[in-house]
């Protein structure tokens, strides 16, 4: 079988991962829900991965194949060699991530990389790259005989210091090993809630950016369990809290030039900045399955934690749903403040992108922005001000999804079939299970 990639590159990274003194490697990639999944080699086997690819059976993996159709060929794509900094030198592993493929040397529709890199390539026929920055939050627990638990490991602060923020070192841990891996780390802090953190690293083109939230998801879980903690990107794992979201900030390159940026401007915005507002808006209820997966997401999607429920933009409100930081120039972006990080980056980075590109070609218009703190607006005046509100429930949100055109039509028919099948799954066990609140509600009263 003829190689898929150069044989130049192949021989390139065959030396370096022998130099690396490499044991084993792990091909990852992830399901249709954003987790990630691996099948691990030998060292021996790296030349048969980068010129062949290795066949897997995809029919356990959610949202793939069935029976009848399982076999399925992961391509590691070179770019995204990276040594786990946290195992053991003498058994080095290093991994790739993988482009998956089926019979006939075709991308997999139902590969959430592949159809990020699909929406790449629409807008790229339009003259434009996309960026993104997300800014994941999580919370650091203990754990309880072995087990995760919601028992703080803090009670810090935002920005708070050891010793009140215990988890310092495991923060500088994880810092350390993205480093390592080839993240640029701008920020590492302790975030509003108790236990709760963040680290932010730089912007890169959206497929770059999503393999590096995968890995900054695996790196984390597997750098805090070292240290006898369990890391959650769970978007509401305690009540009455703030909970984690994955603000995403975006921006279109035209050019290699900022397409958002125009000093004549209002607000020194471009035409094409407002129209991708205008799309994220347009588009935002159907986003909201997509960037928000679960039923537990939308316990977050709440007013008064500081997370977005109301389909508004504005340039300093952090209430509103799209916000535009005051960074101008080669800075200019829109940061969507809804997705939290229990979602899939590539199939989120997707949609955002084809709203936008929709909100290009149709040149909508976003409502004047809301620079109100819109939780301090009563139902009557956010009705006159015909502001409307993201979908309460993982149910509402799938109906939204599916009445979209352009969103089905980019995630495809395996995609979407699969997203209403895991939410009928989720919503039925979900509704069948008495929970401790009702306990407590009915079970002494009636």
């Amino acid at each position: 079988m003829s190689s898929y990639m150069a044989q130049d590159i192949v021989s390139e990274l065959l030396e370096r991962i022998e130099a690396d003194l490499v044991k084993f490697i792990r091909l990852q990639f992830t399901d249709i829900q954003g987790q990630a999944k691996n099948v691990a080699i030998p060292v021996e086997q790296a030349e048969k991965a980068l010129t062949e690819g290795i066949w897997f059976d995809g029919s356990s993996i959610e949202g793939f194949a069935r029976i009848e159709e399982s076999d399925m060929l992961l391509k590691p794509d070179p770019a995204t060699y990276a040594i786990l900094p946290w195992r053991p030198s003498e058994q080095r592993v290093a991994r790739f991530i993988c482009d998956i493929y089926t019979y006939g040397d075709k991308p997999f529709e139902g590969d959430p990389r592949y159809i990020l890199k699909k929406t790449l390539a629409e807008a790229e026929k339009m003259g434009f790259s996309f960026n993104t920055g997300p800014e994941l939050e999580f919370f650091l627990f203990q754990l309880v005989n072995g087990m995760p638990s919601v028992k703080y490991q803090d009670f810090g602060g935002y920005f708070d210091l050891a010793p009140v923020d215990l988890a310092e070192d495991v923060r500088r841990d994880i810092v350390f090993a993205l480093t390592n891996m080839g993240f640029e780390i701008e920020a590492s802090h302790h975030e509003v809630a108790e236990s709760q953190h963040e680290i932010d690293f730089k912007y890169s083109d959206a497929l770059k950016t999503a393999d590096r939230v995968i890995t900054f998801k695996f790196a984390t879980k597997s750098i805090a369990l070292k240290a006898g903690l369990n890391a959650t990107f769970m978007a509401k794992p305690i009540g009455g809290i703030n909970g984690s979201g994955m603000h995403t900030h975006g921006s279109l390159m035209k050019g290699g030039k900022n397409a958002f940026f125009d000093p004549k401007g209002p607000k020194q915005l471009s035409d094409t900045a407002m129209y991708y507002i205008g799309g994220l808006l347009e588009h935002a209820k159907a986003i909201t399955r997509v960037a928000n997966p679960t039923i537990n997401s939308y316990k977050r999607l709440v007013p008064g934690y500081e997370a977005p429920v109301y389909i508004t933009w504005s340039a300093a409100n952090r209430s509103a749903l799209v916000r535009v930081p005051a960074a101008r120039g080669n800075s200019t972006r829109a940061e969507l403040r809804s997705p939290d990080p229990m979602c899939n980056p590539y199939l989120t980075f997707a949609v955002m992108l084809a709203s936008a590109l929709d909100g290009i070609k149709r040149k909508i218009e976003p409502p004047e922005p809301t620079d109100v703190n819109i939780y301090h607006l009563s139902a009557v005046e956010r009705k006159k001000m015909g502001i409307e509100m993201l979908p309460g429930s993982l149910t509402e949100a799938s109906d939204a999804l599916n009445a979209d055109d352009v969103l089905t039509k980019i995630l495809g028919t395996h995609v979407i079939e699969n997203l209403n099948r895991i939410c009928q799954i989720e919503s039925d066990s979900y509704r069948m299970t008495v929970h401790p609140w009702e306990l407590d509600r009915y079970l002494a009263t009636y």
